[in-house]
């Protein structure tokens, strides 16, 4: 069995300074030096998932093959290393503590008073360890959510030094912080770095490596005073410096050798073998394009592109494969209402109608599928857009006129989008959605076949409406097809037009699964319809 070695990435002075990315290109590099990495995601906040979470405050709930509802960093550990992540990989303090209570409520601490010493840190080092048991990987490599010195995060510093207590050298600790430049003093600053070690210090807890965010590179004299004031060595003091994609993060992380750190703190073996051609071709590809296509993202969240990241990242990734940058155009659904959409959609390759929940935006989002369904311009409907393509047709093809979903309208005559029967008696929200990897079985004269040359899938899933299968002969017989259906239950997966050059809609999500070695099919496809409508154009 493999003696698992865990990483700790923790944070300092500021927020979103990168975390997540740097755990995973830490992670990439690890793999790219043949050994075997996971990455979990620990975040402060009580919510027992960011499933009930608002998009505008916590950004997309990114789901896995197992139907963890999860934060949007573990798209980023997917994306980077092309392991699947699961429950295992994002606790929350509120799942922690929900674990705790149950217990004390079982009897199970046997009237011993319950503490945040030792049975809060026990649970927490407890699913911390839980991924490297079965000896599956050489590294677990798990990302502390928030700030040091927050009040929520001390369980999870405390357990950090408890591990590392008992543990050794199986454990390093990498802190990553901010070094500001002061314009005016024309000079960067370290004291913000020295105070956030300083806080870790009086929790306990030496960082081993300090990854310093930068937005301009350091000289030897500034690393030299991190590492003097932070008690590590020179080579330990990592510039991340800011880069114009966060693929190129693991190339910047590499030139600065914080693989080779981490592997010298753990007193780990460092292999000659180096296998990263794959990502640098991908970065080449990205940077040097031959097509530039624009595609529209109509949503009611674009003011935060985060509630919209693995799509975004799946664009890219098809993109590359298509050797095509693609710009998109975020359009607000709500602003669409009553408007002339030519105005907003007259200059694009493509529309992508995104997923979402509730009827604020419909009628907008309606209005564009519309637009690219009777101008001929490809179109590809994400689950709530997927249902509005379904609607779209059964209002001005099929001439139901109140064709709805019983989601925004219970009472249509038309409810051509349905609850799905067993969501109904549901009254909690957290967790109960159809949520996670569900097969498809496609039809194999249909354009989605021709993508994924198989003809049985399996995708993620994450909502509680469904099509109708009343109205299915209807939809089929006017040219909308159900190309994918879920063998066991009979439900409707993906449905086509046909006459069109590229009109798909998908009830799942595939911008879950796409990563930077295997870019999804459907994004693919996409991507090459929209450059060949462009070509058509001009």
């Amino acid at each position: 069995m493999k003696n698992t070695k865990y990483i700790f990435v923790t944070g300092g002075v500021t927020s979103s300074l990168g975390k997540g990315i740097i755990s995973a290109s830490l992670a990439k590099l690890l793999q790219s030096r043949g050994f075997s990495a996971t990455i979990q995601k620990l975040d402060p906040y009580i919510n027992v998932d960011p499933g009930t979470l608002n998009p505008y405050e916590h950004g997309e709930c990114y789901v896995t093959e197992d139907g963890a509802e999860t934060d949007l960093d573990l798209g980023h550990y997917e994306r980077f290393s092309n392991v699947p992540t699961s429950q295992a990989n994002n606790v929350t303090t509120g799942r922690i503590y929900q674990y705790v209570i149950n217990k004390e409520r079982e009897g199970s601490y046997l009237g011993t008073t319950v503490q945040v010493i030792p049975h809060i840190t026990d649970e927490i080092k407890r699913r911390i360890k839980l991924l490297g048991q079965n000896g599956n990987f050489d590294f677990v490599i798990t990302e502390i959510g928030g700030t040091v010195g927050d009040i929520e995060s001390f369980p999870f510093i405390e357990a950090i030094r408890q591990m590392r207590w008992e543990m050794g050298k199986n454990c390093a600790v990498v802190h990553l912080t901010l070094v500001p430049y002061l314009a005016a003093a024309g000079e960067l600053k370290t004291k913000p770095t020295q105070h956030s070690v300083k806080t870790m210090l009086e929790q306990g807890v030496q960082p081993d490596i300090i990854v310093c965010r930068t937005e301009h590179h350091l000289n030897e004299s500034i690393r030299g005073k991190i590492a003097q004031f932070c008690n590590v060595e020179v080579s330990s003091v990592i510039e991340s410096i800011d880069a114009s994609s966060i693929y190129e993060v693991p190339l910047l992380m590499l030139e600065e050798k914080l693989d080779i750190e981490v592997l010298r703190k753990t007193q780990t073996a460092i292999p000659e073998k180096l296998e990263i051609t794959k990502w640098q071709s991908f970065l080449t590809r990205m940077k040097n394009p031959v097509y530039h296509v624009t595609v529209a993202l109509v949503g009611k969240y674009v003011e935060l592109k985060d509630a919209y990241k693995s799509i975004h990242e799946s664009f890219i990734h098809g993109g590359v494969a298509n050797e095509c940058t693609v710009k998109i155009k975020y359009i607000h659904s709500e602003h669409l209402e009553g408007q002339d959409v030519e105005h907003e959609l007259g200059d694009v390759d493509g529309v992508l109608v995104a997923p979402g929940f509730g009827g604020r935006g419909i009628e907008g989002k309606i209005q564009a599928i519309t637009y690219a369904r009777t101008r001929n311009i490809p179109f590809f409907g994400i689950c709530l857009g997927m249902q509005c393509a379904v609607i779209e047709f059964g209002r001005n093809v099929l001439g139901f006129k109140d064709a709805h979903s019983t989601e925004m309208n219970p009472r249509t005559s038309h409810p051509v989008i349905d609850i799905m029967s067993n969501q109904k008696s549901i009254k909690n929200l957290g967790g109960t959605m159809r949520l996670g990897s569900y097969p498809c079985k496609l039809e194999p004269d249909s354009k989605v076949f021709g993508l994924y040359k198989e003809p049985l899938i399996t995708e993620r899933h994450r909502h509680r409406f469904e099509f109708n299968n009343d109205y299915r002969k209807e939809y089929s017989k006017a040219g909308m097809k159900t190309v994918g259906i879920y063998p066991s239950e009979n439900l409707v997966e993906i449905i086509e037009l046909d006459n069109h050059p590229w009109f798909v809609g998908v009830q799942f999500h595939p911008e879950y699964k796409s990563t930077v070695a295997n870019p999804h099919p459907l994004f693919v496809g996409f991507i090459e319809a929209m450059i060949k409508k462009q070509q058509e154009r001009n």
